[in-house]
């Protein structure tokens, strides 16, 4: 009992260090200029307000979560689709130089991405895609690394058998992978979805650097900018965090047990 009751105790402390930031955040949001600098940050403020919501959602603000759930859901289908590709010719297809490309191309995972901004730049700004939407998208719609490298160890894993009975019934590797092996793949495909989905929402430095315009810009980026040159509007920027954050709570609402299961899988499998 009291080891049941030590662990439940340093779980509890664990959560409310995980959880603070976040309730800051929904505390600044409801609160005016006044009561933020007259009230201690982790005590609401009272009467609560809506204003800092209300304007946030009265200016530009929607525009900007239009572009970044465009921006989301543009890379993800390019995710599912280019990286499942690449994954099942890595995992079944036979061609020379296979395994050697693939570690190749997995080693890439240990390059941090800052390095590789300022070359991505210069490319983009080569083929004049600087604040596009193909700029936007280009580095990471074909596919990253750790997305093939899941859906290829997942390949791997699917019985040989069911590819072969197809094959003698004439089926070619595009049915085998649409028809046979897509439909088992599901796990997979759902744990990758949910990690681009987290991952491009929370973008920031690539569409920081490669746009600067209303029309390309995502809500992270236009949160940072809303710090000014004679101060920082917390409420503003913690309205807008709250805003952005909304979408990413309903997503761990409705799809907790495939968050549990893509921990599962990439970091078992």
């Amino acid at each position: 009992m009291a080891k049941r009751i030590l662990l439940y105790a340093v779980l509890a402390v664990g959560a409310f260090v995980s959880v603070f930031p976040y309730l800051l955040v929904v505390l600044t949001a409801f609160k005016t200029q006044a009561q933020l600098s007259g009230t201690a940050p982790w005590l609401p403020g009272l009467p609560p307000t809506a204003d800092n919501l209300a304007k946030m959602l009265a200016g530009d603000f929607p525009r900007y979560l239009l572009n970044t759930a465009g921006m989301t859901a543009l890379l993800t289908a390019g995710q599912l689709v280019f990286t499942t590709f690449a994954a099942y010719a890595f995992a079944r297809l036979r061609f020379r130089g296979r395994d050697v490309l693939f570690w190749l191309f997995v080693a890439t995972m240990m390059v941090p991405s800052a390095v590789t901004m300022i070359p991505l730049f210069l490319i983009m700004r080569e083929l004049e895609l600087i604040n596009t939407w193909y700029g936007l998208l280009a580095p990471y719609v074909l596919g990253t690394p750790y997305g093939i490298f899941l859906m290829r160890q997942f390949f791997k894993t699917l019985p040989a058998g069911l590819e072969e009975a197809a094959r003698i019934d004439g089926a070619g590797p595009l049915t085998v992978l649409v028809r046979v092996m897509l439909p088992l793949c599901r796990p997979a495909l759902g744990t990758l979805a949910i990690i681009t989905v987290i991952s491009s929402w929370n973008s920031f430095l690539w569409p920081l650097i490669i746009t600067s315009s209303d029309d390309t810009k995502v809500i992270t980026v236009a949160i940072a900018t809303l710090k000014q040159g004679i101060g920082v509007d917390y409420n503003l920027m913690m309205a807008g965090s709250l805003i952005a954050l909304v979408p990413m709570v309903a997503v761990f609402v409705f799809f907790q047990k495939h968050i549990v299961r893509s921990v599962v899988l990439s970091g078992l499998k």
